[in-house]
This record gives structure tokens, sequence and C-alpha cells, in this order.
């Protein structure tokens, strides 16, 4: 397997979407705590990249285990698996070496963090095998979009603040036969109400999929989202994710999470609505899916711009 065979396998492109996160809540940690550890977020990269790319390759090779129906509509070309004939041993090599990797850097990190990575981490990565593998994996449910926003839209954000935060949202510690939790449930809330845009554009991003993919997964008996609630109602769902998003983010403003500056970014909703109104037309894997990926990338950069910019500004001129 070539490097550009791997990057389709494991969809490079699509790992934006953990990523983005990653970046958004770092700089969180920058603007709220005012602190970075540069070994922490290298080994947070590195395990969180590698993984992400596991549960791709995972589902991909699942669906290619598991087609029902195998040619007629795209099967040749949508699997890369099939696509580019690659060896099953190679492929199943290409997932362990990953997940090791993954592993290790998640290990290395715990060692420099703590229990609460560690069980945030582990639960991370139980739900990405059980999205992609299992006898009914997350991904063929009605339950993909909340798994995949939840835990790439907030956890990861979460994980990627808290490592830098030294412990000032959560506490866990062993202390001989007793276990202390301690949780700073304002800032925790805080956390949780600056993910919502990730975790809606997250959802977004997988809802957009499945509508794509509505006639397709009935074929394979995927019954996800869209197809227990159909297409008209999911495209209105699509629609509202943003909106929602946009109001969370002026909440953010008046609570003095964000700062005044991220009121720009309703500028945004020109292109977005845009896209939207495009998607609402047409839904097609090859063409118009990309646009949900979009407008998570406009959303999620426009944001980190921001943060950075008052990152620096705070830098320069504390209060």
């Amino acid at each position: 397997m070539n490097i550009k065979t791997f990057f389709k396998f494991v969809e490079l492109p699509t790992k934006v979407a953990s990523m983005l996160p990653l970046l958004l809540g770092t700089l969180y940690a920058l603007y709220r705590f005012e602190d970075f550890y540069i070994l922490r977020f290298a080994l947070m990269f590195v395990s969180l990249l590698s993984f992400d790319m596991a549960t791709t390759a995972i589902n991909n090779y699942y669906d290619y285990k598991k087609a029902a129906k195998t040619h007629g509509y795209g099967y040749e070309t949508h699997n890369p698996v099939v696509h580019y004939k690659l060896k099953e041993s190679t492929v199943v090599a290409t997932i362990v070496i990953l997940l090791v990797l993954a592993a290790g850097g998640g290990i290395a990190l715990v060692s420099q963090t703590g229990l609460i990575v560690f069980l945030l981490g582990g639960l991370s990565f139980l739900i990405g095998i059980l999205y992609s593998f299992g006898p009914i994996p997350i991904s063929r449910m009605p339950l993909g979009e909340l798994f995949s926003g939840l835990f790439m839209g907030f956890v990861i954000i979460f994980i990627s603040a808290y490592i830098h935060s030294d412990q000032a949202v959560v506490t866990l510690l062993l202390q001989g036969n007793w276990i202390s939790l301690h949780i700073n449930f304002l800032e925790v809330l805080y956390l949780f109400w600056f993910s919502v845009p990730a975790i809606l554009g997250i959802a977004g991003i997988m809802l957009a999929n499945n509508i794509c993919d509505i006639e397709d997964d009935m074929d394979n008996r995927r019954y996800t989202l869209p197809v227990y609630i159909g297409r008209k109602n999911a495209l209105l769902l699509f629609k509202l994710l943003y909106y929602v998003s946009f109001v969370d983010l002026i909440v953010l403003v008046l609570l003095g999470i964000h700062p005044v500056l991220v009121l720009l970014l309703l500028l945004t909703l020109i292109p977005l609505r845009r896209n939207i109104a495009r998607f609402q037309q047409e839904q097609h894997k090859g063409t118009t899916f990309i646009l949900s990926v979009k407008n998570f990338m406009l959303m999620s950069a426009a944001r980190i711009i921001v943060l950075g910019i008052a990152v620096i500004w705070v830098s320069i001129w504390p209060a």
C-alpha cells in the first residue's frame, strides 16, 4: 500500500473533523487558563490522528466484509478496499499499526496528565471501535450523528483543554481505598457550551453523509437516522444544526466565554446559507456532501482565528 492509497483508505481529508476540535480545545485552554504544554499537545495529536484513521479504516474494511450489494451502485469505486484492490492482510496490518500508535500515544499522555484522560480516552476508544465494528455498529444505527458529535465535538475539545488546565476543571485522585472526584461544574458547563458548534458541525457531516447514502444504506441494511426520519425531515434537521450553532455563539459572547470579536463569525452565515441551500437542492456523495465538511471547516477555522487573535491580544496586553 503506497502513501496515496493509504490516504484514500483512511480518508485523510475527513480527519479535519478531529483536528479542528483539538485546536479549538487547545486555544480555549490558552485563552481561559493561559497555559500550554507542547509535549501533551504532541502526544494527543499523534494518538487522536492515529485513532481517527484507524476507525475510518475499520469502517471501510467492515463495509467491504459485510456489503450485501456489491455491484450496480458504485460499490467498486465507493469502497477503497475494492477500488485499490487492497490485500486483506495489508488492511488488517494497517489497522493494527494505527491502533498501536493511538494506544501508545494515549498511554504516554495519561502518564503526563492522570486518570481523567485515561477514562475519557478509554471510553472514546471503545465508542470508536463500536462505531464501526461489532454485531450492530453504531454507524449502522440512528445514533451515529449523536455519538460522533458528542465524542468528536465535545470529548476531544474537553480533553484537549483539560490537559493544559492543571486540573482546574476536574480532578480524580486515588488515595488508598478512596477515590476522590472533584468537578468544577461551571467550567465543565462552559466547555460544553463552547463545544456545541463543533458537536453540531460534526453531526452535520455525518447526517449529510447518511442523507447521500440513504438508498444504498437501505439496500445494505444500514438503518441510519435519515432512513428512520425520512429525507425531508433529515434535510430540515441538517439546516437547523447550523442555526442553533450561531445562537450558541451569541450565548457564549454574553457569558464572556468568547471574546466579543467572535460576533464577526456571523458573517460566515452568508456562505453557510449558500452551501445549505445547494445541499437542500441536491444530495450527492460526489458533489454536494463536501459542503457539510466545508461548513464545519469554515465555522471552526473562523473561531480558531478569532481565539488565536484573542490569545495574542491577552498575551501582549494582559488585563
